[in-house]
C-alpha cells in the first residue's frame, strides 16, 4: 500500500445525465483530494451535486447518469477505470457508503444479523459465524444500539427510522473501510443521537486512520465534525480550505450566504438570512459563473466565463470579487 497520506485525489470529474434534449452535467467537474484518517465535509444546497459527487467516485451511477470524464484515484488507482467486478471488491471493504436513506440499505426480508453477517463474510470469508456476531455486536454497540446482541435476530421493521439509519452506520463500519462516503446518514436522528454518532465517526477515523467524506447542507454538523471543508455550487466545488479558514473568513459569496443562513446566526426576534433566489436546474445554468444570478457582488465579467480556480495554500476558491473580511 502507498505510504502517500493522499488517499483519494478527484481530477475533473464529471457526471452527466442523458436526455433527449442532450447530456446534462450533475458534476461538473470536480476537483479534490482527501488525506488518510482526515474528515473533509462537501457542503452546498440540495441539488448542488453533492450526492452525485459520492456515488461517482464508487461506480454507483445508473443510467441515464454516466461518468464521462476526469479521474478518481484511490490509494494510486483510477476506480474509473476499474470493471464492476473490481469495484465490487472495494465497496464494503476498502471504502464504504453510508445512504441518507436506510431504506436503500437494508433488505427489509432479512434479519439485521444476517445482513450484517454477509458484509463481513462477503470480503472475509473465512470469519466465523462466532467471530462475525462478536463484530457485529460491538459495531451496534458503538452506534448506540441497545441490547445489541439480540437485536441481531430483528428485521428492519422492528427498529425505528433513527435506529435503522444506525444499523446502516454500523453496517458501514464493519470491516473498517480506508474511506467511508457519508451521505447525509444524521438527518434522520435527533440531536442527541447525532452527537454520539459524529463522535463516534472521529473516533473511528482516528483510532483506524480512517478518512471519511460527510456530505451534508449543515455547516454546523461541519465545523463540529471536519479537518477541511469543500463547498459545492450547480456540480462545481466554489471554495475548499480547513474549517477554521472557510467558516471564519470565506471567500466566496455562495460560502457566506451559507453562513448567514444559519438559525444560530440570527439574533433573537430576527428574520433569518435567506440566499436570494433558487439553485440553477441542470438545463438552466449560467453560461458564466452559476451563482451571479444570487450573487450581490456580481459583475459582467461574471456573465462571460466561468471563475478559474484561485490557490492560495490550503485555500482555493472560483470567484472574481472575492470577499476577504473576517466574520465577526
Amino acid at each position: 500500500m502507498s505510504q502517500d497520506k493522499t488517499l483519494l485525489d478527484v481530477r475533473g470529474l464529471r457526471t452527466a445525465f442523458h436526455t433527449e434534449a442532450g447530456a446534462w452535467p450533475a458534476v461538473d467537474g470536480v476537483d479534490f483530494t482527501v488525506r488518510r484518517g482526515e474528515i473533509v465535509g462537501l457542503v452546498g444546497e440540495s441539488g448542488s451535486g453533492k450526492s452525485v459527487t459520492g456515488f461517482s467516485l464508487i461506480g454507483l451511477i445508473d443510467p441515464p447518469g454516466e461518468v464521462v470524464a476526469g479521474e478518481v484515484i484511490f490509494d494510486g488507482v483510477d476506480l474509473c477505470t476499474q470493471t464492476e467486478e473490481q469495484l465490487r471488491k472495494l465497496r464494503g471493504d476498502r471504502i464504504a457508503m453510508i445512504f441518507q436513506d436506510p431504506l436503500m440499505t437494508l433488505n427489509p426480508v432479512l434479519k439485521v444479523g444476517e445482513q450484517m453477517r454477509e458484509a463481513i463474510f462477503t470480503h472475509y470469508p473465512k470469519t466465523t459465524r462466532k467471530q462475525a456476531d462478536a463484530r457485529c455486536v460491538e459495531a451496534l454497540e458503538m452506534v448506540g444500539i441497545p441490547s445489541a446482541a439480540t437485536r441481531l435476530d430483528n428485521y428492519p421493521h422492528e427498529f425505528s427510522g433513527g435506529m435503522r439509519q444506525r444499523v446502516a452506520i454500523a453496517i458501514a463500519m464493519l470491516n473498517q473501510p480506508e474511506l467511508i462516503i457519508a451521505d447525509e446518514p444524521t438527518t434522520a436522528l435527533d440531536v442527541t443521537i447525532q452527537g454520539q454518532i459524529l463522535y463516534q465517526m472521529q473516533k473511528l477515523c482516528r483510532a483506524h486512520d480512517t478518512a471519511l467524506i460527510w456530505i451534508t447542507h449543515d455547516l454546523g454538523v461541519v465545523a463540529e465534525l471536519a479537518d477541511r471543508v469543500a463547498v459545492m455550487y450547480a456540480g462545481r466545488i466554489v471554495e475548499t480550505g480547513t474549517v477554521d479558514e472557510v467558516l471564519s473568513a470565506p471567500r466566496h459569496p455562495y460560502t457566506r450566504g451559507l453562513l448567514d443562513s444559519m438559525p444560530s446566526t440570527a439574533e433573537p426576534g430576527q428574520r433569518l438570512h435567506q440566499i436570494d433566489g433558487m439553485a440553477p436546474t441542470l438545463a438552466g445554468r449560467e453560461i458564466g459563473c452559476a451563482f451571479r444570478p444570487r450573487c450581490p457582488n456580481a459583475i459582467a465579467r461574471c456573465a462571460e466565463v466561468p471563475p478559474e480556480n484561485t490557490v492560495e495554500g490550503e485555500r482555493s476558491y472560483r470567484c472574481y470579487v472575492p470577499l476577504v473580511q473576517e466574520l465577526v
